[in-house]
């Protein structure tokens, strides 16, 4: 049995022997953070292409598809913008174990109204959703990270575990909710199946919450049930909001900007308030690796919009194309077993590379990876303009690779350079960098898909084109000012 502190509470909490030589919390979570991914990347991998053929299906094929990615990118830009503000409620009113579940509740709801054929009650049906996420998706990181000392060499590892979690669930929801319901009853149908798994992981969570001990407990139990009214309260009244925002796409990536300059001055000021220059100097070097966060997601999130279209209409398959949406998940399933043997064995060695090093060996993959696929589109086009699937799953596999290097080292980081009262908040503004991403990445899908069918190979050629060249661009000036990040996160790693 292993004792350790809270990040945010100076009291040590009772825990339940290791299992695995993990926290035995951490199987819960990964567990509850696996149906709540497998609601999500069900309703995902369906989102856009039933947009296009519902919505939009009498417009042009790439003007339809220019329209749905559009929209794909606002919803998932802003279903990850919302964390900021339940981080922030989690942190100071209502707790983070009352807003899993009140956050869960919200978003099996919300997938439960896109079931209506009607655009405005699917877009309120997203609206939901959102709003539900952001009181579910950052605190539940959050709680992974109160279940390790701050200098705990596992700590790593149990966020690749946890990320695991995340893509055992994303990788069969394409299968169930994509190729066995929604090919065979209506899309719809694979949207009403994402919501009985949320309201699952929901069940699992609370049956077993006593694993958690005193872990993301309520600040005030006695005044919880008053403040989960307040907060739903509230809840609604942002859905109107965030309806308007994803009926006008477009202004969404001004609003997320702004939020976006708004914390970055946040964080500076707290850090210069509390007159500790490590603190402040770990800011900035926060913000810099948040920097890179958007740059990675920005090119790498084109899964589920343009990279579903194009297998959709230029990929030969012995299988639906909505299979691919599980390819990424898959992966990550097959390699964060060996990455997380992998990063303490070079820490013994002294050869772990530095948490700025690893972004930019990301940000480097992501161009390999669409470098491949520029590479085979241009054979495709001298032939007979079809893609063997084999060569858009190595893009994948080469784009997991990325992602392993840094979204479960990124949830690591933040709980390791943000000040204790302020780490939800922290993993919010996490969060908000994969909004701005998904934001970006929606836009640049639009461009990719949008020349239809008949001139789409060589649109998605030259988009990818400039992907890969930002890639490798960006990921050498990380590795070039990795020092200056690491000095200033003083010893982190």
């Amino acid at each position: 049995m292993s004792e350790a502190l809270r990040d945010n509470d100076p009291a040590p909490f009772p825990r339940s022997a290791d299992f695995l030589g993990h926290p035995k919390p951490l199987w819960l979570l990964f567990a509850t953070e696996f149906w709540e991914r497998f609601a999500y990347y069900g309703m995902r991998a369906l989102l856009a292409i039933y947009v296009a053929q519902t919505f939009f299906g009498l417009l042009p094929d790439g003007e339809a598809k220019a329209q749905a990615s559009l929209t794909y990118g606002a919803y998932t830009a802003l279903i990850y913008a919302t964390g900021i503000f339940g981080g922030f409620i989690a942190d100071r009113y209502l707790g983070y174990r009352p807003s899993i579940l009140l956050g869960g509740t919200i978003m099996a709801l919300g997938l439960f109204l896109l079931l209506v054929p009607d655009l405005t009650w699917f877009l309120v049906g997203l609206a939901v959703i959102v709003v539900g996420n952001g009181l579910f998706k950052p605190n539940i990181s959050t709680m992974v990270g109160m279940l390790y000392a701050k200098h705990d060499a596992r700590r790593d590892s149990g966020f690749t575990i946890f990320y695991m979690g995340i893509n055992a669930g994303a990788t069969l929801a394409p299968l169930v909710c994509g190729t066995i319901v929604g090919k065979h009853f209506g899309y719809q149908w694979g949207f009403f199946t994402a919501g009985l798994g949320m309201i699952l992981g929901l069940v699992l969570f609370q049956a077993l919450v006593g694993w958690m001990a005193g872990v993301g407990r309520a600040p005030a139990p006695q005044h919880n049930p008053m403040r989960v009214l307040k907060v739903t309260a509230g809840c609604i009244a942002v859905v109107p909001v965030v309806f308007l925002m994803l009926s006008q796409a477009r202004i969404v990536g001004w609003l997320l900007m702004g939020l976006m300059l708004v914390l970055t001055v946040y964080f500076i000021a707290s850090g210069a308030r509390s007159g500790d220059k490590v603190q402040l100097h770990r800011y900035i070097a926060m913000l810099l690796l948040f920097l890179a966060k958007i740059l990675f997601w920005g090119m790498f999130e084109q899964a589920g919009s343009s990279l579903n279209f194009f297998a959709k209409d230029h990929v030969d398959a012995p299988f639906d194309f909505t299979l691919f949406q599980s390819a990424n998940p898959l992966f990550i399933i097959l390699l964060a077993p060996v990455f997380a043997w992998l990063w303490p064995r070079l820490e013994a060695r002294k050869l772990n590379p530095s948490i700025p090093r690893k972004f930019a060996i990301a940000l480097i993959l992501v161009a390999i990876g669409f470098t491949t696929l520029v590479l085979t589109i241009g054979e495709a086009m001298k032939g007979d303009g079809r893609i063997a699937w084999q060569m858009l799953m190595l893009a994948y596999m080469i784009n997991t690779m990325g992602e392993l290097c840094l979204s479960p080292i990124g949830l690591s980081m933040v709980t390791k350079l943000a000040a204790p009262k302020e780490t939800g908040l922290a993993m919010g503004a996490w969060f908000l960098c994969t909004a701005i991403g998904n934001y970006v990445a929606g836009a640049v899908a639009s461009v990719a898909s949008g020349g239809g069918v008949a001139s789409g190979l060589a649109q998605y050629a030259e988009t990818y084109t400039h992907i890969a060249w930002a890639g490798f661009g960006f990921g050498i000036a990380f590795l070039l000012f990795a020092p200056l990040i690491n000095k200033l996160m003083h010893g982190v790693r």
